[in-house]
């Protein structure tokens, strides 16, 4: 007997923008320092910070675990994400692809740039493009870019300390 063939995997690109007080420095140092990016983007209240560790250069490594909390339909469920940096200009962009796994299964890859500039103000403009293919049992595209806009104010309120 043969296993069924996978159900096709679900591409999307969605581009978020979003505008920070800060400079372009002290917003990309709160992706570049790993506790600084820990604290916006790892730590949350649905889950469990399990492991976190960030090597923040070209070919570095950005590796989390997680365990969802009780309450919800994924309670003690594990989830995943590895990603490696691919391309790196300081205060201007960040390239990286990720996959994440829930229950110790795939459930997607990704491509995320993301892009910094000045803004005339004082402020940085941010440019997410978030680049995914979604499989079986993932939270697929709207989920995702709902995450990521929760992230992105999170951000804003690490930079504006």
């Amino acid at each position: 007997m043969t296993d069924p063939a996978p159900d096709p995997a679900v591409h999307d690109t969605f581009v978020l923008e979003h505008r920070y007080a800060a400079p372009p420095a002290r917003v990309f140092a709160a992706f570049a320092d790993p506790a600084l990016k820990r604290g916006w983007c790892a730590e949350g209240g649905a889950h469990d910070v399990e492991a976190y560790a960030l090597d923040f250069q070209v070919g570095g490594l950005e590796t989390a675990r997680y365990r969802f909390k009780g309450g919800g339909p994924f309670a003690g469920v594990g989830l995943a994400a590895d990603g490696v940096h691919l391309d790196i200009v300081p205060e201007a962009r960040i390239v990286m692809a990720s996959t994440m796994a829930l229950g110790g299964h795939r459930i997607s890859a990704s491509l995320l740039t993301i892009e910094l500039a000045a803004d005339g103000e004082g402020g940085t403009r941010l440019v997410l493009t978030h680049q995914g293919a979604f499989f079986e049992g993932a939270d697929g595209p709207e989920m995702r870019r709902d995450g990521w806009r929760h992230l992105l104010r999170r951000l804003d309120e690490a930079v504006a300390a």
